[in-house]
C-alpha cells in the first residue's frame, strides 16, 4: 500500500483528511468492475458526484455509474499529486492512465484532471472531477476525433 505525500494545508486541520485521502487513492488504484463494493470504504451514502459526463446523488447511483464506466476498462491507474486542503475540502490533482477496450484499441491513454472533494465524518460527501472529456473520449472517436483535434490545434 502506498503512503500519501504530505499535503499543502491552507486552512484549519481536519484530522480525518489524510486517512480518507489515503483510502481514496488506494481504492481508485484498485478499482475495477469486480470490486465496486470498495466505493463504500470512502464515500458516504449521501455522496454527490459530478464529472463532465453526469451528475449522481447517492452511493447506489454512484456504484451503478461506475459499473457502466468500468464495464470495458482493461486497466485504470491514477498518479496523484499533492492535495491542497482547506476546512474539510480538498483539491487533488491526478493523471489517469486508462486502457479501455473501445478506446484506441486498448492502448494506454493519459488524461489530466483534478478532483474537488468535501470530506466530513471520515467519508467523501462531495466529489467533482474536472478533466478534458475530449482528451478522454471525443478525440479518439473516428470522425469526431479528427474534428476535435483540428479545433484544439487551431485554438492552441
Amino acid at each position: 500500500m502506498t503512503t500519501c505525500a504530505s499535503a499543502i494545508d491552507v486552512g484549519a486541520p481536519n484530522a480525518d483528511l489524510p486517512q480518507v485521502l489515503d483510502r481514496f487513492r488506494c481504492v481508485f488504484n484498485q478499482l475495477d468492475k469486480g470490486n465496486l463494493h470498495k466505493l463504500q470504504e470512502v464515500y458516504g451514502e449521501d455522496i454527490q458526484f459530478q464529472d463532465p459526463f453526469g451528475q449522481i446523488k447517492g452511493l447506489d447511483q454512484l456504484t451503478e455509474y461506475m459499473a457502466a464506466a468500468y464495464g470495458n476498462v482493461i486497466r485504470c491507474q491514477f498518479r496523484f499529486d499533492e492535495p491542497v486542503e482547506q476546512n474539510g475540502w480538498c483539491a487533488l490533482p491526478w493523471v489517469m492512465e486508462l486502457q479501455h477496450k473501445r478506446i484506441r484499441g486498448g492502448s494506454p491513454l493519459y488524461v489530466n484532471g483534478i478532483s474537488h472533494l468535501e470530506i466530513r465524518d471520515g467519508k467523501v460527501r462531495y466529489h467533482r472531477d474536472y478533466f478534458d472529456a475530449g482528451q478522454l473520449l471525443y478525440e479518439h472517436l473516428p470522425v469526431v476525433g479528427r474534428l476535435v483535434r483540428w479545433v484544439k490545434e487551431r485554438a492552441g
